[in-house]
């Protein structure tokens, strides 16, 4: 028989790799939505329905734009830009909102640290979801491009890795962001600052329609680099300027996950 007044001992349980760790928050994510489906369905339709009336519908009166030198109709000019801005939706509802419930009221931070998990774990795992549902959305939208006949390029293949860079770039600056919030009413501050980016970083109309000083200011916008990223890719009309936005959202993303890291490491283990 055991003594009574033996000490307790912590059971630390099997160390998992960063891969494991970040596995079963994205499992915890999926068996959450598989129950709401419907609202991860909902997603996608939206771009997709804002293609259909901005960009075929007023597309019929507008003749189109040029892409590095390239002339592209004004549907196949708007679709890429409507796939860079869902991944940036996507990434940013799932890092924001999702995520500041389950800091806030939910405390589901909190039980996953007292198991064998790091907040490293926890970041990588809400960072990785975004990107899968980002991913999928992405790749059913590439389709409708596809079937529209709005892809002219195989280097259109390559949107769907560049919609996941755009989904990382955003959610991990975004998820940093959120351990700043202090409340509901908060959002609207991130409300704010996503509407003139979906409307001024040439998704819907070239920059070249701005003053020169306000063009090199939206061309240092991270939404700007992904939509002329998709874009470049959808057409074909590549250069290095593909390049430049490829490492600025790499740059961005890095930044904002070791951000996010230090955040959650401020939060909850202090």
């Amino acid at each position: 028989m055991s003594s009574v007044g033996a000490p307790l001992v912590k059971v630390e349980g099997r160390r998992l790799s960063a891969l494991e760790g970040a596995g079963t928050l994205i499992h915890r994510n999926y068996l959450v939505y598989r129950r709401d489906w419907v609202v991860f369905v909902t997603g996608f339709l939206e771009p997709v329905f804002y293609l259909l009336s901005i960009g075929i519908g007023v597309g019929t009166l507008i003749p189109g734009f040029e892409v590095n030198g390239q002339h592209v109709p004004y549907a196949d000019y708007v679709a890429p830009g409507m796939l860079a801005a869902s991944a940036m939706n996507g990434a940013i509802f799932d890092a924001t909102f999702n995520v500041f419930f389950r800091l806030k009221y939910a405390k589901l931070y909190d039980q996953i640290l007292a198991t064998p998990r790091t907040v490293g774990d926890v970041a990588r795992g809400e960072i990785g979801w975004a990107l899968i549902r980002g991913g999928i959305y992405s790749t059913a939208f590439l389709a409708v491009m596809a079937g529209f006949g709005m892809v002219h390029s195989w280097w259109g293949l390559l949107t769907v890795p560049a919609t996941l860079l755009i989904g990382y770039a955003f959610a991990s600056v975004a998820m940093s962001l959120t351990t700043w919030i202090r409340s509901w009413q908060d959002f609207e501050y991130i409300t704010l600052a996503l509407m003139p980016l979906f409307l001024f970083s040439a998704t819907f109309f070239p920059i070249t329609r701005y003053p020169q000083w306000l063009q090199w200011v939206v061309e240092a916008t991270p939404l700007y680099r992904g939509v002329v990223l998709c874009r470049e890719l959808a057409t074909g009309a590549i250069g290095w300027g593909s390049l430049v936005s490829v490492l600025y959202l790499v740059a961005m993303g890095a930044l904002g996950t070791v951000l996010v890291r230090r955040r959650l490491s401020r939060l909850l283990l202090t």
